[in-house]
């Protein structure tokens, strides 16, 4: 019989809070998403008991995974402060809520007080050379379609090459690449990746409803990334490609703090107004010491089906004009052609599907010269994280 919510609420009865009453009754819990074995819920407490609460949370994790018929658990301690609390500067622990990786921290909200300088203590994946993250300023500019052929195209040249999607409020990596079935568990504490066209693939979508809303807050977001990263068995690869949010909030500071990202592919279109928010990228990757590896310029032009004319809908060369403005390097340009769009979607990407196809090339030139920034960058320890204070 499949694990529901009142099972999970039966065992978080016996867990005790800080003050020695049932968890249940602390008017403390999320609402518990529970999806084939797999469990997902948040502890919302005020910040100022944050570490009375961690043992708790523990406790709770346990207890959950100890149901019958569950999987995996993960439940994220989220802090909250007291309606008008002053923002004066916090230990970076409590601050942050729970993270299952020492040393992780989270970056309050942005102010106007100085910034204070926080060493991370990130280390990296065993087994994974290199890991790079592919970002946009905003969504809706094609980063996870780029993302995808990118990690195929490191792929055609001959790497081992895993693929992160770790856009956790929209994962496209299940539909792009046409993956329904879900991740099995090694020892029943690690996921085994699912391979496809070569790659070693994970996502959140994968243990979820396709319409199950994520709405989560951002230490569990920092949670579930730090278990896609640490918690999978990924093996030996040569490049991780992470397919990142968009924007420029936790899940971007939770990925510079728990490795060390060799570098971001920032992927925008031709428009101005994309490029405003690209250019925000930029900046906050560089603000975290993480090189930026390039731009790329998607749907850079449309190229007609029917007559082979071709028309710049969005405008063209912004995005190099950018990369050269910010002193990072062009990767290329990505035309708006009818057979990437009807192969992203159909889960079929161009470059494992049609690689002697004029698409398929450009991404693989595009592989090539993100290969190139890696290889010819120098070794890099973690990155220094600054936290507003």
């Amino acid at each position: 019989m499949a694990v529901g919510k009142d099972e999970i609420l039966n065992a978080l009865a016996k867990v005790r809070s800080p003050n020695g009453a049932p968890l249940t009754g602390e008017k403390v819990l999320s609402d518990i998403v529970v999806t084939d074995g797999k469990v997902f819920f948040s502890i919302t407490v005020d910040a100022a008991a944050v570490k009375a609460w961690e043992p708790v949370r523990a406790q709770a994790e346990a207890a959950v995974k100890a149901v019958p018929g569950v999987i995996s658990a993960l439940v994220a301690l989220t802090a909250e402060r007291a309606a008008g609390a002053g923002r004066g500067p916090q230990p970076a622990h409590q601050a942050a809520g729970h993270s299952h990786a020492p040393g992780h921290q989270h970056a309050p909200g942005h102010n106007h007080a100085p910034a204070k300088q926080a060493s991370s203590a990130a280390t990296g994946i065993p087994g994974v050379e290199a890991i790079i993250a592919v970002a946009s300023g905003k969504g809706g500019v094609g980063k996870s379609t780029t993302a995808v052929n990118l990690a195929l195209g490191l792929a055609a040249l001959g790497l081992k090459v895993g693929l992160l999607d770790a856009d956790i409020y929209g994962p496209s990596i299940p539909k792009l690449l046409a993956i329904k079935e879900k991740p099995e568990t090694i020892g029943g504490t690690r996921l085994k990746p699912i391979e496809r066209y070569g790659l070693k693939v994970m996502s959140i979508g994968f243990l979820i409803d396709e319409e199950t809303p994520m709405i989560w807050r951002g230490p569990m977001v920092m949670s579930a990334l730090t278990q896609m990263l640490r918690e999978v068995e990924w093996g030996q690869l040569d490049v991780m490609v992470v397919d990142m949010p968009p924007g420029t909030g936790d899940a971007q500071l939770t990925m510079a703090q728990q490795v060390p990202l060799k570098g971001a592919v920032i992927v925008s279109t031709p428009q101005d107004l994309a490029l405003i928010d690209a250019r925000r990228g930029v900046a906050m990757f560089k603000r975290v010491n993480v090189p930026v590896l390039g731009v790329v310029e998607n749907m850079s032009y449309f190229v007609c089906p029917e007559c082979g004319t071709t028309s710049e809908l969005f405008g063209h060369g912004g995005a190099r004009h950018e990369a050269e403005r910010q002193g990072v390097a062009f990767l290329g340009e990505v035309p708006l052609h009818m057979t990437i769009r009807e192969k992203s979607d159909a889960g079929l990407p161009v470059v494992a599907t049609e690689p002697d196809g004029p698409h398929a090339k450009i991404y693989r030139d595009i592989a090539a010269r993100v290969l190139q920034q890696i290889k010819g960058g120098p070794a890099r320890t973690a990155p220094k994280i600054v936290i507003e204070a």
